[in-house]
């Protein structure tokens, strides 16, 4: 009988767990869905301002600007963007592990030449496990995206490129595509790529090159290029961070989900075993006061 206790405490233990990860799902459902209305109301600005910047981009104008210009890389900055908590499934994981393997190609810089920027607490764990000292503190901003943090971490990043204290910047984050699938990306930030930058608008600029030159630009379109590059470098932030947060949670809807599904199934299995216990516990008494009645 001691077996059929062991099994009936383990069920109510298993209900209890899935009362807990059914609530978180429904926490962090909630959340997921605050935080798409976020990501889908921030892309058509970020798609108008790319838009505008690749049609005066596919002009003839020439221009000057710090955050073009490329060099050899002697000391590099990676922003990680992470959760400040678990339970995310794999979500932290992939994260580490590709910061891992960049830092894996930069080794030959050495420690002091790469600047690590940790934007969640899990990352930034990581990186003083692996004897990194994080460049900042960014867990409030992961836990709550901020258009003013961002555009701070932003700034600091394209004053360093811009007075050769660094000669590249990378990103590391998720992007959310859709509830089930968050696409982990690495790209680079500074110097900004513009060829891939008019490539990702290239539709749209078509669409719009019959009404170049209807446009009247002061002083100039160079001038007017230079000044908006440091807007699309802040908003790009801003959006790697949105999208982290958003597929933050979509991790943890599913993982959260997952184990819920997993604790059903554990139920019916235990469920099923308690039963046959108590079944042949029930027949082993039977027999037994048979037996004796026979004697």
């Amino acid at each position: 009988m001691s077996s059929l206790k062991e099994v009936k405490s383990r069920i109510g233990s298993v209900r209890s767990t899935r009362q807990i990860t059914s609530a978180m799902k429904m926490v962090a459902s909630a959340k997921l869905h605050k935080a798409q209305s976020q990501i889908e109301n921030m892309l058509p600005y970020q798609r108008k301002l790319n838009g505008i910047l690749t049609r005066f981009l596919s002009t003839d104008a020439t221009f000057e600007s710090s955050y073009t210009k490329i060099r050899p890389v002697e000391r590099v900055a990676i922003v990680v963007f992470s959760s400040n908590t678990s339970l995310c499934g794999a979500f932290n994981a992939n994260v580490i592990k590709l910061m891992e393997g960049s830092l894996e190609e930069y080794h030959a810089l050495g420690k002091e030449n790469i600047l690590i920027y940790p934007v969640g607490k899990k990352v930034g764990m990581a990186v003083k496990k692996l004897g990194y000292t994080p460049q900042g503190d960014f867990q409030k901003m992961a836990d709550k995206p901020s258009y003013s943090q961002a555009h701070e971490l932003a700034g600091e990043l394209m004053e360093k490129f811009a007075t050769k204290q660094i000669d590249r910047v990378d990103l590391i984050y998720h992007h959310f595509k859709s509830m089930g699938s968050q696409i982990l990306m690495k790209e680079q930030y500074l110097p900004i790529d513009l060829g891939k930058l008019t490539s990702e608008s290239k539709e749209d600029t078509i669409r719009q090159r019959e009404y170049r030159d209807d446009y009247i630009v002061e002083p100039s379109t160079g001038q007017l290029i230079a000044d908006l590059l440091p807007k699309v470098l802040s908003e790009k932030i801003y959006t790697a961070l949105l999208d982290s947060h958003t597929s933050e949670h979509a991790a943890r809807t599913l993982a959260m989900q997952t184990a819920t599904d997993n604790a059903n199934e554990l139920i019916q299995d235990l469920t099923k075993q308690y039963n046959k216990g108590r079944q042949q516990a029930i027949t082993n008494e039977l027999l037994d006061i048979i037996g004796g009645s026979m004697k």
